[in-house]
Order: structure tokens, then sequence, then C-alpha cells
């Protein structure tokens, strides 16, 4: 029988998850405009919400919010994660030379499955990293309204150097 070494806990700094909040929250302006707040930021993991506007609507009649939001919230998020996990990856570094990497990630596929109508006053945004290489990194992401039903379904692959 093998016995597996105890998983590291790793502990991102104050600095590091206060800088990716501003970059996510502050510096994308996209996301401002979306209203993306970071609610935890995690090694290979991070989760958000949007609080519903008027601005957001998708389709008049329903107040459902546009499929557009809830792909590029997912493709956010989705980025977000994979930048967490970067961090992870980087301890050795300082933070600021660990933010200085999310200048190199891009998205090269979005895979968006629209399951239930987002209707809701506000959504719950979840990604994790499934796969971080030294290239290329895999995500799976869910958009859930307050009640925690899945509203969607995401999987996004992110360039990383």
């Amino acid at each position: 029988m093998r016995k597996h070494a105890a998983a590291t806990v790793i502990e991102f700094e104050p600095e590091y998850v206060g800088g990716l909040k501003n970059i996510f929250e502050e510096m994308i302006v996209f996301n401002q405009l979306l209203g993306l707040k970071v609610t935890s930021i995690g090694p290979d993991r991070a989760s958000g919400r949007i609080e519903m506007r008027r601005e957001l609507i998708g389709h008049y009649s329903h107040n459902r919010i546009h499929g557009g939001v809830i792909s590029a919230s997912l493709d956010a998020m989705g980025g977000l994660a994979v930048m967490a996990a970067i961090g992870a990856r980087h301890m050795d570094e300082t933070p600021a030379q660990r933010l200085h990497r999310f200048g190199k990630l891009g998205t090269i596929d979005l895979r968006i499955d629209y399951l239930r109508p987002g209707i809701g006053d506000r959504f719950e945004l979840r990604a994790e990293v499934l796969r971080l290489g030294s290239r290329v990194a895999t995500t799976r992401m869910e958009f859930l309204g307050a009640d925690g039903k899945l509203l969607s379904a995401g999987a996004g692959t992110y360039i990383v150097s």
C-alpha cells in the first residue's frame, strides 16, 4: 500500500489576493460593467457574484439575464481561477511578480451550456482549474442562481505563457 504525502496548504498573502481583486474588479473595466465581484480565491479556484441590474436584462418580458453576460462572466471567472493557480505554482516569487503574470493570460476556447433561464436578483459564479500546464490551462465553471441551482455550466481553455 502506497502512502500519499500530505497535501501542502497554500495560503495567499493579503497583498496578492487584494491585487487580484483589484485587477479583476477595477482594472478590467468590462468586469466593472458586468458588476462582477470576487467572493473567494483559492489555489485552484475562484468564486464571485453578480447582482442583477436592468442593464443586464437579455429578455425584456422575463427579466432574464443576457446570455452574453453569463458567458463573459464565466470566462472572466475561469481566467481568475487560472491566475490563482499560477500564483500558487509560483509562491517563491513576490506577490507583485505573480500579479505581473496576469498580462500573459488569454482565452483560447470557451464553451457554455445554458441549462435554465437566468432569473433572479443575484447570481453566484464558481470556477476551478482542472489542469494547469506550462502553456495551457483548462477550467470548469458554474453560474448559479441565489438558491444554488445550476443555471449554466462552462468549460474554458486559456493560454498561460
